[in-house]
């Protein structure tokens, strides 16, 4: 596989082709897509950030990208991103788990409400619909995420939203792990690479 370059992910064709299945939600918004690499790629990167699973995890969750709840609220989200190697190299059919409170800061322990998997693509893109988890006592906004390429050590950890009050209160809060942002609207793009510990 190819190296992705820095200037080759933001004029990534996958964006576009987010911006444009998800017009009928909120098409100003999601055409703001295009956002810079979280970490910018280069040769040897750190790997992400591990960070601790927390206490609502379940397993076995269904496979879809789109977590929204015809009868939920909170501000939509459209998170998209890639799974890198430490050589910047895409990371094929990678397991990408997500997982969340809801907008009133409240996990779904009995069903499977904000919670999803999906697998990369040929290119390790991956894509998620969803909404801005509230926060709730002691934590900020996140969401908690595992990513585990085939035959490879499994990655978890969590994911932060810019300008939140509420980050430097958060013992878990990290500055690597936060999101790129955009969209003053009613929707959110989001974005944020994975680099995993492998060549």
């Amino acid at each position: 596989m190819s190296i992705i370059s820095r200037r080759g992910i933001l004029r990534s064709s996958a964006f576009a082709g987010i911006a444009a299945a998800s017009s009928a939600c909120a098409s100003n918004v999601w055409a703001q897509a295009d956002l810079v690499p979280t970490p910018e790629c280069k040769d040897n990167d750190p790997p992400t950030l591990p960070e601790t699973e927390g206490p609502f995890y379940r397993a076995r969750t269904p496979e879809r990208f789109d977590l929204s709840e015809a009868s939920g609220k909170g501000r939509p989200v459209e998170l998209t991103g890639y799974v890198l190697t430490r050589g910047c190299r895409p990371v094929e059919r990678a397991l990408v788990d997500l997982w969340h409170a809801d907008d009133g800061g409240a996990y779904d322990n009995r069903g499977f409400r904000y919670r999803g998997h999906v697998f990369t693509d040929e290119q390790g893109r991956y894509r998620f619909r969803t909404i801005q988890p509230g926060p709730y006592p002691g934590r900020t906004r996140h969401y908690h995420v595992k990513v585990q390429p085939p035959g490879q050590r499994l990655l978890t950890t969590q994911l932060y939203f810019p300008g939140e009050p509420a980050n430097a209160r958060d013992d878990f809060f990290h500055r690597e792990l936060l999101m790129r942002v955009a969209g003053p609207g009613p929707g959110m793009a989001a974005r944020f690479d994975f680099v995993i510990d492998m060549r």
